[in-house]
């Protein structure tokens, strides 16, 4: 068996979120296995596409899978042994070569405002100028407010934040779980509630890749992934999968569990901010494996595949204005 508690290679990519993630992994690591050294942990920082292009829009890109792809490959070319990602941004058809090796456990899964003028949503003025660089977030904030306008942000979080300090936009929207990673949760002037703004599926939470068929790697990381996270995710996926849909299309979803049962929640909006897709699906736990499928079947009657087919990639301008 192979001891990774002498030697462990990291891929991960090179922003500051990133690196939060790549060191909370190491955290949870570490503490599982007390006599492991830290040294004996090797970061790799990795440059994706999606790193490089900090300009054009995702999807005219390919979509948030760029953000993946060359973590992939040095996996699968055994440069690395784990690569770190943000569960969020995994298109939802895994390579069959590559598996999640264990989840962390999901952080706050909701969406947070960040204000010039630290206010709410609700309390923004007529047109002021709202950055993301998120399809879904776009439609979502349209639906919510039509008298907004919403404007294409790329880059890391501080080089949003930093534009926003420079007044290029009056608000940005962000993930509550990427700030309190990196201790920036005290910007947030307004916390979107799930009946507000439903998440991407699967934010807020830290996948760890690797090669399918090293068992002696899956048992390794065995004792630090998150049972609970892993089953809640997945659901979200199957929808994703079940529909063929991009990770970059306007589909907010959202599994929880409450005592006995699951909860399964989705809505789906098109480019103009038009919600054409709700429902929740509920479960007793034990009975609940085939949820997510259940519901990409019923959105599938409901919205169709050529409809779902054509959300992923935006082909108006990305900048939305009110009308006069």
């Amino acid at each position: 068996m192979t001891n990774f508690k002498e030697k462990l290679i990291v891929g991960t990519r090179t922003s500051k979120l990133a690196m939060a993630q790549t060191n909370q992994f190491i955290g949870t690591l570490l503490t599982a296995y007390p006599q492991m050294s830290r040294d004996a942990i090797i970061v790799k920082p990795i440059k994706t596409s999606g790193d490089r292009n900090q300009t054009d829009r995702l999807d005219q890109m390919g979509g948030k899978g760029l953000f993946a792809k060359e973590i992939e490959t040095e996996i699968k070319n055994k440069e690395i042994d784990v690569g770190i990602h943000s569960m969020k941004d995994m298109p939802a058809e895994y390579n069959a070569e590559l598996s999640i090796g264990c989840w962390l456990e999901r952080s706050d899964h909701r969406d947070g405002l960040i204000s010039s003028s630290h206010i709410s949503f609700s309390e923004l003025h007529p047109k002021s100028v709202i950055g993301t660089s998120s399809i879904r977030r776009r439609s979502q904030l349209i639906n919510l407010r039509t008298d907004v306008s919403i404007k294409a942000l790329r880059g890391n979080v501080d080089t949003r934040i930093q534009k926003l300090n420079e007044q290029k936009y009056d608000a940005i929207v962000l993930s509550i779980a990427g700030l309190k990673r990196l201790s920036l949760d005290h910007l947030v002037s307004y916390v979107f509630p799930d009946n507000e703004i439903l998440p991407a599926s699967c934010q807020g939470a830290i996948g760890i890749q690797m090669l399918s068929q090293n068992e002696d790697l899956k048992s390794f990381l065995s004792p630090i992934n998150h049972i609970s996270t892993e089953y809640l995710c997945n659901l979200e996926r199957d929808v994703l999968s079940e529909i063929h849909a991009n990770c970059n299309s306007p589909i907010g979803l959202h599994a929880s569990e409450i005592e006995d049962k699951v909860i399964l929640r989705c809505e789906i909006f098109n480019h103009q901010g038009q919600k054409i897709y709700k429902n929740k699906f509920q479960e007793q736990k034990n009975l609940s494996d085939e949820l997510g499928k259940k519901m990409g079947h019923d959105i599938l009657s409901v919205v169709g595949q050529e409809q779902i087919n054509q959300l992923d990639k935006l082909e108006n301008d990305f900048d939305y204005t009110p009308e006069k």
